[in-house]
C-alpha cells in the first residue's frame, strides 16, 4: 500500500490539490516563502475567530432556558462540530511548520474523523434546518402548526444525524494512518492497490455524499417553499405571509451564498482532481491552499449566520455576561 491522498484532514499534501495521477507524489514542490508564512496565520486566524463564536454559542444556547428551541438545538449541533474542528485546527497548523506529524497513530486517525465530521455534520444539519424551516414557514403562512415538531423529536433527530454522519466517514478512519514519507512520518488516508482507483472513488464519496446531495436538497427545499409561498400569496395578503416570505428569503440568500462560497470551491477542486492531471505547481498548490482555507472559514462563519443575526441570542448573551461580572 502507498500514500494516495492528502495530510491529515483537508490540509493539502504531497498528493492533494489537482493533480490526477495523485499516487505518485515525487513532483512535491516546496512552497514559497510567502505562502509559507500565509498559511499558518491563516489557519490560526479562523481558529480564533471560530473557536470564540461557537464557544459563544455553545454557552448562550446551555445556559439560556429561552433558547431551547427546536432551530437552535439544530444550531447547538452545528456549533459542536465546528467547536471539535476549531479545537484540533492548531494540530493542523503543527504538521504544516514541522512538515511532519508531531502525533502517533491513534491520534491521527482521531484528527481525520474530526475533520471529516465536520465537512459531513455541516451540510447535513444544514439541511436538517432548511426541511424544518420548510415545514414551518409554510405552516406559519397556512396558520397551522408542523405536528410532532417537539424537542424531543429534535434530539431524535440530531442523533439520527451523528449516527449517519459516524457511518459515512468510517471508512477515513480504516484507511488513516501513519506513513514514512521522504524520511518524516505523515499522516494520510493510505489505499490498496490500485492507489488511483482508491484515491478517485474517497473524492467521489466526498463530493457525493458531502455536498452534492445536501446541497441539492437544500436547493430545491428553498425553491419549492418560495414557489409555494408565491402561490399562496395570490390567495392572502396577510401580514403574516409578508415577513415568512421576507424572512426565508433573506434566509435563502445568507444560507445558500455562505455555504457556497465556502465549499463550492473545495469540492470543485474534485471535480477538477477527477478529470485533469495538473501539475503540482506552487501556484496550484497555492490556490489549493485558499480553497482549503475557505471551508475552513465556513466554522467560523456559522455562528455569525445562525446566531449573531439572531437579536433574542444577542439579547442573551449580554445577560449572562452581565451576571457573571463581578459587582462594582
Amino acid at each position: 500500500m502507498h500514500n494516495a491522498s492528502v495530510g491529515p484532514g483537508r490540509v493539502p499534501g504531497p498528493c492533494e490539490g489537482w493533480a490526477a495521477d495523485c499516487p505518485n507524489a515525487s513532483s512535491w514542490a516546496p512552497l514559497p516563502q510567502p505562502l509559507a508564512v500565509a498559511v499558518p496565520v491563516v489557519y490560526a486566524l479562523i481558529c480564533a475567530v471560530g473557536l470564540a463564536g461557537n464557544s459563544a454559542v455553545l454557552y448562550v444556547l446551555l445556559r439560556a432556558p429561552r433558547m431551547k428551541t427546536v432551530t437552535n438545538l439544530f444550531i447547538l449541533n452545528l456549533a459542536v462540530a465546528d467547536e471539535l474542528f476549531t479545537l484540533v485546527l492548531p494540530i493542523n497548523i503543527a504538521d504544516f511548520l514541522l512538515k511532519r506529524w508531531p502525533l502517533g497513530e491513534l491520534m491521527c486517525k482521531l484528527i481525520v474523523v474530526i475533520d471529516q465530521y465536520n465537512t459531513f455534520s455541516s451540510l447535513y444539519f444544514l439541511t436538517v434546518m432548511s426541511a424544518d424551516r420548510y415545514l414551518v414557514v409554510l405552516a406559519t403562512a397556512q396558520s397551522r402548526r408542523v405536528a410532532g415538531r417537539t424537542y424531543g423529536a429534535a434530539r431524535a433527530v440530531s442523533l439520527a444525524v451523528w449516527g449517519l454522519v459516524t457511518l459515512v466517514v468510517t471508512p477515513f478512519a480504516v484507511f488513516a494512518r501513519l506513513d514514512d514519507e521522504q524520511g518524516r512520518l505523515q499522516c494520510v488516508l493510505v489505499f490498496p492497490q490500485p492507489e488511483a482507483f482508491w484515491w478517485r472513488a474517497s473524492r467521489l464519496y466526498t463530493l457525493v455524499l458531502g455536498f452534492a446531495i445536501p446541497v441539492s436538497t437544500i436547493c430545491v427545499l428553498y425553491s419549492t417553499l418560495l414557489y409555494r409561498l408565491r402561490a399562496i400569496r395570490l390567495d392572502s395578503h396577510a401580514k403574516a405571509l409578508d415577513r415568512a416570505k421576507k424572512r426565508v428569503t433573506f434566509l435563502v440568500v445568507a444560507i445558500l451564498a455562505v455555504c457556497l462560497l465556502c465549499w463550492t470551491p473545495y469540492h470543485l477542486s474534485t471535480v477538477v482532481a477527477l478529470t485533469t492531471d495538473l501539475p503540482q505547481t506552487p501556484a496550484v498548490i497555492a490556490v489549493s491552499y485558499f480553497i482549503t482555507s475557505l471551508s475552513y472559514a465556513n466554522s467560523c462563519l456559522n455562528p455569525f449566520l445562525y446566531a449573531f443575526l439572531d437579536d433574542r441570542f444577542r439579547k442573551s448573551l449580554r445577560q449572562l455576561v452581565a451576571c457573571r461580572r463581578p459587582a462594582a
